[in-house]
């Protein structure tokens, strides 16, 4: 009987680990800092979406002085960046560049879901995906 009582409790103890390792967690700038990569994509092709793995996926860095560093347009590279309670707020700073994923103010912007060890940004601005979209970036070591 007491082996059956310790078995109960192991598996309820691993089940609730589980259970709370995938859940967001609140952000701020510093948990942002480090190099981070486009792992996945969250798509539809006019049906329910799917997650599809993404290979060489774009790069994000992100300082302590709250800049940060892409390799998603080639024109600009480097900009400011900010952390409004869920959202990720990115103004590229080179003179000219001009891009229609910008907003009005000249930011690219975007929902935020933050995890341990990645982060997923769903598009607020610029032209946006009518069935939804979402980017899961992941830490780099």
């Amino acid at each position: 009987m007491k082996i059956k009582y310790y078995l109960i409790i192991t598996l309820l103890f691993f089940v609730a680990c589980n259970k709370t390792m995938d859940e967001s967690i609140p952000v701020s700038t510093s948990l942002m800092v480090g190099k981070w990569k486009l792992t996945e994509a969250y798509i539809s092709a006019g049906g329910p979406q799917y997650w599809v793995d993404v290979e060489n996926g774009q790069e994000l860095e992100f300082f302590d002085n709250e800049t940060f560093y892409s390799d998603r347009f080639t024109e600009c590279m480097d900009g400011k960046f900010s952390v409004e309670g869920s959202k990720l707020l990115l103004e590229y700073t080179c003179d000219g560049f001009d891009n229609e994923a910008e907003n009005d103010e000249g930011l690219i912007t975007y929902n935020l879901d933050f995890f341990t060890n990645y982060f997923i940004l769903t598009p607020t601005s610029g032209p946006l995906c009518i069935e939804g979209c979402s980017y899961k970036y992941k830490k780099e070591q």
